[in-house]
């Protein structure tokens, strides 16, 4: 009986054995990876600004929205990790053709970042590192729920780009990292992640804050004293990408957020 039983245990062992090849097809997936310690299981990444120095050595199998499918199936992946926007429709489906599984993730909120974390962790065998780390992104997000929190959140309008001018909708998640930080995305209203818009609707929506990634592009903001922002002096730079890639840096990334927008709270 008892060999038996061994026997049925290394069978079961056998079929969840943890994945030992993965390419990552997103830097910010690539980043979580490390952040569970399994920078060992990385094979191939797709680039896209620095990367980590722990993958410095890691084979590209291309850059954003230009993958290189001979060389990620050069790689025998046994898991690809997917974020949607990394690669055009035609290779997303080309990818879930493969017979290899593909793990997609796509955040539109802190606490989705969360347990897409203790997910991914699962699916790469580390399953008590992404406990560990979920726990403490979740105390980290609670505590800067609670420290910056505002009755009447502050109206912020999140440029993203000024020619033409492009925001972020309500279902992205810098919107909700807004919210962390007792503010409100003016155009919290809009569905698309990326919504072009007018800056007539800027005015009309008169926020108190104008955050943008560029000097330049918030003093254009000048010519139209009559929005709230404006005539306070409300003018912020982002402080810097960690907001562009949804990984357990994006934490610390908003708590440096919520200490530009502080002073307007």
């Amino acid at each position: 009986m008892r060999a038996w039983l061994a026997m049925l245990l290394l069978v079961v062992a056998a079929q969840v054995s943890a994945v030992e090849r993965v390419v990552s097809l997103a830097p910010s997936l690539s980043e979580i990876v490390v952040e569970l310690g399994a920078a060992d299981l990385l094979v191939g990444v797709l680039d896209g600004g620095e990367r980590p120095s722990a993958l410095a050595n890691v084979p590209s199998v291309g850059r954003y929205g230009q993958l290189d499918m001979e060389r990620l199936l050069s790689l025998k992946p046994d898991l690809i990790l997917l974020w949607p926007g990394s690669v055009g429709p035609a290779q997303r489906e080309q990818l879930q053709r493969l017979n290899i599984p593909v793990f997609v993730a796509e955040p539109h909120s802190l606490e989705q970042l969360t347990s897409q974390v203790e997910t991914i962790a699962r699916q790469l065998g580390r399953d008590d590192a992404g406990r560990q780390l979920a726990a403490q992104l979740r105390q980290r997000l609670a505590d800067l729920r609670l420290r910056y929190y505002r009755a009447e959140p502050l109206r912020v309008f999140y440029q993203v780009w000024n020619q033409p001018l492009y925001t972020v909708g309500g279902g992205q998640i810098i919107s909700d990292a807004l919210g962390v930080c007792g503010a409100r995305n003016v155009f919290d209203d809009l569905k698309l992640p990326a919504p072009q818009v007018s800056i007539e609707s800027v005015l009309q929506r008169n926020p108190e804050v104008i955050l943008a990634g560029d000097q330049a592009q918030l003093d254009a903001w000048k010519a139209w004293p009559q929005v709230a922002a404006v005539a306070a002096g409300h003018l912020l730079l982002v402080p810097d990408k960690g907001l562009e890639r949804p990984s357990g840096q994006m934490l610390e990334a908003v708590a440096r957020l919520c200490q530009v927008l502080a002073p307007g709270l």
